[in-house]
């Protein structure tokens, strides 16, 4: 789970004093509410030390190796692509002239607002891991299933059939 700030405050998992610190999954599947002393319980959660990449040692063969292998794929790949873009270019060229016939005779205005959208990268906010004691884990697993269950017994409670009506003779 991840720490993360909400914009509203709401009560606490544990003491349900208004806080606006929420854990979420990855997904935000499931989220909960949670004061940042709880946080820094160890009963409660434990804070996920991300471990810092190691670069192991590799050997100058090794590197050549893989650098000669490289260049090969680089080379066959060039080599392809200048086979695609002869063909594309014939094609480029036939289809050319086609659409020069059909724009003469159309001679139809290119509309003047065309505009070209930039697709934009939103930058992942890094938030402190967290990973739940079992027991809160537990806890909120037998929560999620009774929730279900309850919506279970609800949609199914209509199609049963109803107590007898009669009395006992």
């Amino acid at each position: 789970m991840r720490g993360q700030t909400a914009g509203t405050a709401k009560a606490c998992y544990v003491c349900y004093k208004p806080t606006t610190t929420v854990l979420a999954t990855v997904n935000t599947v499931d989220f909960l509410y949670t004061c940042l002393g709880h946080l820094s319980d160890s009963g409660f959660a434990t804070i996920v030390q991300e471990a810092p990449k190691s670069s192991a040692a590799v050997s100058a063969e090794e590197i050549a190796k893989v650098k000669a292998e490289w260049q090969e794929k680089q080379k066959k790949k060039q080599e392809r692509e200048q086979v695609l873009e002869k063909e594309k270019e014939k094609e480029e060229e036939d289809a050319n002239s086609k659409s020069r016939q059909k724009k003469e005779e159309l001679k139809v205005p290119n509309p003047p607002g065309s505009l070209s959208v930039s697709p934009s990268t939103t930058p992942q906010p890094t938030h402190d891991r967290y990973i739940l004691h079992r027991d809160f884990f537990a806890m909120r697993q037998s929560e999620h299933r009774r929730r279900r269950q309850a919506t279970q017994a609800r949609e199914l409670a209509p199609r049963l059939p109803g107590a007898p009506n009669g009395g006992v003779s």
